[in-house]
């Protein structure tokens, strides 16, 4: 009787194992390597919330999955993550890289401000692991509109004529310090799904 109980638990416990190798390879095949808690609901098929909290628990105890914040978990070191994947991850929504962000890229303004600039539906200002973020709001209308948006690695980037339609949607005044390196025709064609009131700009005269 005794012989059939060890091995019943010897079995339970190789069972508990296969199942926590089989989610950590789960999580390894992924192309991705940041999740919130409801990826990883789906990826491993768990539908009980408390079974759910509980294992990701266990697996933040095992340093298997790294706190990013509160619902929000990496299977790699932070510092090895890109900052606008992680940015994204926390906005958790749609959004792009855009306005001093992508002119200071591309040399149209000589100051590179602390601070990386996206475009989504909300406005908000936050510091993740020492680098500050501002998410400027954008009509859904507009926000949508792909045109001048690249994806570059499932990541969305603004290209310099759309980074400057968009500065200039935000501030009509903005001054941009290399003026040539823009084409303007391009972004008067970006412009022209932007209300005219949000695009002025008296001092460049280019509307």
């Amino acid at each position: 009787m005794l012989g059939k109980r060890n091995y019943s638990l010897t079995s339970c416990l190789i069972i508990l194992s296969c199942t926590y190798m089989y989610k950590i390879n789960i999580l390894l095949k992924q192309n991705q390597k940041v999740f919130h808690t409801n990826d990883l609901a789906i990826l491993w098929g768990i539908t009980n919330k408390n079974t759910l909290y509980t294992t990701i628990k266990r697996y933040v105890r095992k340093n298997i999955l790294i706190p990013i914040q509160k619902g929000f978990y990496s299977i790699v070191p932070i510092e090895n993550i890109d900052p606008v994947r992680l940015a994204l991850g926390i906005l958790h929504r749609f959004a792009y890289v855009s306005c001093e962000t992508v002119l200071a890229q591309n040399g149209v303004i000589f100051q590179k401000g602390e601070a990386t600039t996206l475009v989504s539906d909300i406005s908000r200002k936050f510091m993740l692991h020492d680098k500050l973020y501002i998410v400027r709001k954008l009509k859904d209308e507009y926000l949508f509109n792909d045109l001048g948006i690249e994806n570059r690695d499932g990541l969305y980037y603004a290209n310099l004529e759309r980074a400057a339609a968009d500065m200039l949607y935000f501030n009509p005044l903005f001054y941009f310090d290399n003026q040539k390196a823009i084409d303007w025709k391009k972004v008067r064609e970006i412009q022209k799904v932007y209300p005219e009131e949000h695009t002025r700009r008296r001092e460049v005269g280019y509307l």
